[in-house]
């Protein structure tokens, strides 16, 4: 009976060394993981890519930006239907400023919210109608997540096609277009433009953190399995 309960007894702890090894195997790998997919977003939200494609070839209305969008320099042709002011936006050079943003409109049913430049310009090209199709290239990024001031009539909070959804019955795009240029078929509309601070990962943490935390919990992983064999030694 005694001999059962001691063998018993081995088996139990030996299946509880190998749960908890395999936990913090499977944390490491978990870490490892996390910090490819903070490479590979740090890779994106840097990486701009200038070749100029159509808007609607890399991203839809009323889906989420792809990844594979991001910073893509990006063409597209529409009418401006609203202006706003966008306030407190931080520029690449670390310069806080209003900015203008114009939602405009793409074919029958779709809208992006564009940067057109400095909110203190927008007075320039008073000649330009709603009615006109004006061409854009610019940068499409991701929409922003916090609040730069309040949405107040003729104002957002911040460049996201969320805060404009009640004031359309369009389908909007994701992320909007920071415009580089603006042409109408008989001239170039000139004015200051702005660049985007630089953007950041969503995932938190730094790359060789991730990285020590996998050898963190792979060496505590290598703990548990040498405790038994280490208690037996010193038992004996």
């Amino acid at each position: 009976m005694t001999h059962k309960s001691s063998f018993l007894t081995k088996v139990g702890q030996t299946v509880a060394v190998l749960l908890v090894t395999a936990l913090f195997v499977a944390l490491g790998l978990w870490q490892l993981q996390r910090a490819a997919d903070l490479k590979e977003s740090l890779q994106v939200a840097t990486a701009i890519d200038t070749n100029v494609v159509p808007l609607e070839s890399v991203t839809s209305p009323r889906q989420a930006i792809p990844a594979s969008a991001l910073n893509r320099t990006v063409s597209v042709t529409g009418k401006y239907i609203a202006n706003f002011k966008a306030a407190n936006q931080k520029d690449g050079k670390g310069d806080i400023q209003d900015w203008e943003s114009a939602l405009l409109q793409v074919g029958e049913r779709s809208a992006i919210l564009v940067v057109r430049g400095l909110w203190s310009e927008r007075l320039l090209n008073p000649d330009i109608q709603q009615s006109m199709d004006i061409q854009i290239e610019g940068l499409l990024v991701a929409s922003q997540d916090g609040d730069r001031a309040r949405n107040s009539p003729g104002e957002i909070s911040r460049l996201d096609s969320a805060v404009v959804t009640s004031l359309t019955d369009l389908d909007l795009f994701d992320g909007y277009v920071v415009a580089t240029s603006e042409a109408t078929r008989d001239q170039s509309l000139e004015r200051t433009r702005v660049v985007p601070e630089k953007l950041q990962s969503r995932i938190p943490g730094f790359y060789w953190q991730h990285l020590s935390y996998v050898v963190i919990w792979w060496l505590m992983a290598a703990v548990v399995v040498f405790l038994p064999f280490y208690r037996r030694r010193v038992s004996t």
